[in-house]
This record gives structure tokens, C-alpha cells and sequence, in this order.
């Protein structure tokens, strides 16, 4: 089955307000497989239910995800928990100064073959040749190796010397990134974080939380995670996803929000102008539908409501939002903006 990237392949031609009948059957069992996964999770993992909806969202949507957060938050455990929980291949890139674009997507080692004293290239597979690959501290790697990721990440392809090769479905590059220690980094650029569908920001867990996790994490072994879904299942709830009715006013609610990011044009609000260097683009709406499709799957909702589009206008949004130094100097953040766009889109 084709992988379809979001930018090639979003485009709903779907007129009806209803799901067809075994779209509805299929939304009912993802919605149970999702309580499920929850369940398995918690096994392992203490809190962290919103990152999890998340992380799910841009999974059933077929996208890539940013987590930021401080050390020690398990942002690690998390991903590799899914992994587990989804009976899919797992692979960790652990990203430094020294890293190389070939130590991800492999290359030619020379063998002995079958004929003495004769040798040959082969291409070795690099750890991108996963089902879920984590890039951990993506932003301590320089640009070169970077940017190894970009044809990955859009195209589920990788290029090395004379190979091009498909990589494997279902495929999501789940990225890290510590936002307090920025010395010896090197900040992704715009076109790269485009890519990702979602900066999910993972916070400190809460009082009660920590006490859990003092007490369940210093005793004896972790439960095992129980695989809940297959690949093949993933790919047909993908599907699923995207045939999910979306109303008219919710495409053209959706439009004008991202297009009020954006300082070029004149029916901006006069707080953008002063704040923002540059807006989001195009691909902010594909995925903030393709988002509010996969929450509303997983809510249980047989079409796109607003409340859906609210929920992931913040993490479509803010990693998409170029500050000026005026926001900087006054403290304002993209999460901020986002905030008053989405309160001048109600008033409105």
C-alpha cells in the first residue's frame, strides 16, 4: 500500500456530513485499540495522557513529531513504549557533534563473496530503516546529517550513493529536543521543522504523579507492554483517518486561522504585525485538518468538530510561528500568539 506523505495526499473529496457504514465500524474499533494502548501504557509510563493523545494524533495521521522537553521527563521510555505497544520495529539514533548522514541511512561495506578472492560493495541498511525512529536530541547534530532526515521524513525514501530505497510502512520519526541547554547545538531550520506535525511540549509530571513514579519505578521489574495493534492495522485506521468528513466551515475556519499568522497580509490583527516575522504555511492547514481528523477518531466523533481544530491549532502551530525581537523582548512566545489568534477567531 502507498504511503502517502500529508502534502501529497490530503486532499478530501468527501461531500457527505457521514462516514460510510464500515468507516464507522473501523472508527469504533480504533477508538476501543486507543483505550487499550492507554491502558498498556500506563503499565509503564505515569501521567503524560495529553503528550500520549498527541503522539497518537500525528501517528493515526501519518506525521512526524517534535517532543520538547527538559531531561528526565521520559520522553525516551514513552516512544519506545508505543513501539512496543504497536508490535512495530523500533530504532534509536542517538544524535552528537561527530554524527555522520550515512551512520543513519547506511552504506557500502566491502565483502568477501561467494567467489575466492573476490570481493564486492554492499549497502548496509542504517538505523532509519525502522518503524518508528527516534532522533534523540536531533539538535546536536550539524545541518548535513540534519538534513539526512528531510527526504525521509516527506518522502519515505532514502538516498545513499546509488541507492534509493522505500522505507518501511508504517514509518514517523519521533524527534527530541532539550530546550534548556543550547550550548554546542544547532537549532533545526524552518524547513525541517515544517516537517514534524506537531511540537508537543512534555512538561514536569504533577505532585501526585511524581509520588507515583517514586514508588512504581524503585521496586521490582516494569510489567511487560502487551502489543495491542499490527502494522497492517495501522495503515487501514490510517486510511480510515483520512476519509473522515470534514464540514465546509471547518476548511474555511482553518484557513483564515493560519492565515491570520501571517504578518504579509492585510486582515492580519495588529498584534502579529507586531510580533511576527513570518507566519505559517500551507502545510499548517493540511495537518491541522489531518490532526483534528485523527482527534476526532479517537474521541469518537464521526466528523470534524471545532473543538477538534482548537485542540491542535497549539501544536501544529507554534513551531511554526517565526518571532520578532519585540515578542522576544516582552516575554512573548508562539504558544502565546497562538492563544490570541485562536480568542480573535471566537470573537470574531
Amino acid at each position: 500500500m502507498e504511503n502517502e506523505s500529508p502534502i501529497d495526499g490530503a486532499s478530501d473529496s468527501n461531500g457527505s456530513s457521514k462516514p460510510h457504514e464500515e468507516d464507522v465500524v473501523a472508527i469504533d474499533e480504533l477508538r476501543a485499540v486507543y483505550g487499550r494502548m492507554k491502558q498498556e501504557l500506563a503499565k509503564v509510563i505515569v501521567g503524560q495522557e495529553a503528550v500520549i493523545e498527541k503522539l497518537m494524533i500525528c501517528i493515526c495521521a501519518r506525521g512526524h513529531a517534535l517532543l520538547m522537553g527538559v531531561p528526565g521527563l521520559a520522553k525516551t521510555l514513552l516512544v519506545h513504549s508505543i513501539s512496543d505497544a504497536m508490535a512495530l520495529e523500533f530504532s534509536r539514533i542517538q544524535f552528537t557533534p561527530d554524527l555522520m548522514p550515512s551512520d543513519i541511512t547506511g552504506t557500502d561495506i566491502l565483502q568477501e563473496t561467494d567467489q575466492p578472492g573476490r570481493r564486492a560493495f554492499e549497502f548496509v541498511r542504517g538505523p532509519i530503516f525502522a518503524n518508528i525512529v527516534l532522533a534523540d536530541e536531533i539538535n546536536r547534530t550539524p545541518p548535513k546529517t540534519q538534513a539526512a532526515l528531510l527526504q525521509a521524513m516527506q518522502e519515505n525514501q532514502v538516498s545513499a550513493g546509488n541507492h534509493k530505497m522505500d522505507l518501511p510502512h508504517p514509518f514517523f520519526v519521533l524527534a527530541t529536543q532539550n530546550p534548556i541547554e543550547q550550548e554546542g547545538t544547532y537549532p533545526l531550520p524552518e524547513a525541517q521543522l515544517d516537517r514534524f506535525m506537531f511540537l508537543i511540549q512534555v512538561d514536569y509530571p504533577s505532585a501526585d504523579e511524581e509520588i507515583r513514579i517514586a514508588r512504581e519505578t524503585t521496586g521490582g521489574q516494569p510489567l511487560a507492554i502487551e502489543p495491542i495493534l499490527s502494522g497492517e492495522d495501522l495503515i487501514r485506521y490510517q486510511e480510515v483517518v483520512r476519509r473522515v468528513p470534514v464540514p465546509d466551515h471547518i476548511y474555511e475556519d482553518v484557513v483564515k486561522l493560519v492565515r491570520m499568522t501571517r504578518p504579509s497580509l492585510p486582515d492580519r490583527p495588529d498584534f502579529i504585525s507586531d510580533w511576527v516575522t513570518w507566519g505559517a504555511g500551507p502545510r499548517a492547514v493540511q495537518y491541522m485538518i489531518l490532526g483534528a481528523k485523527a482527534r476526532a477518531v479517537l474521541h469518537g466523533s464521526y466528523l470534524v468538530r471545532r473543538e477538534d481544530i482548537i485542540a491542535v491549532a497549539e501544536p501544529v502551530l507554534s513551531h511554526r510561528i517565526l518571532t520578532n525581537f519585540h515578542a522576544e523582548s516582552e516575554g512573548v512566545t508562539s504558544a502565546h500568539i497562538v492563544e490570541r489568534v485562536l480568542a480573535s477567531t471566537q470573537e470574531g
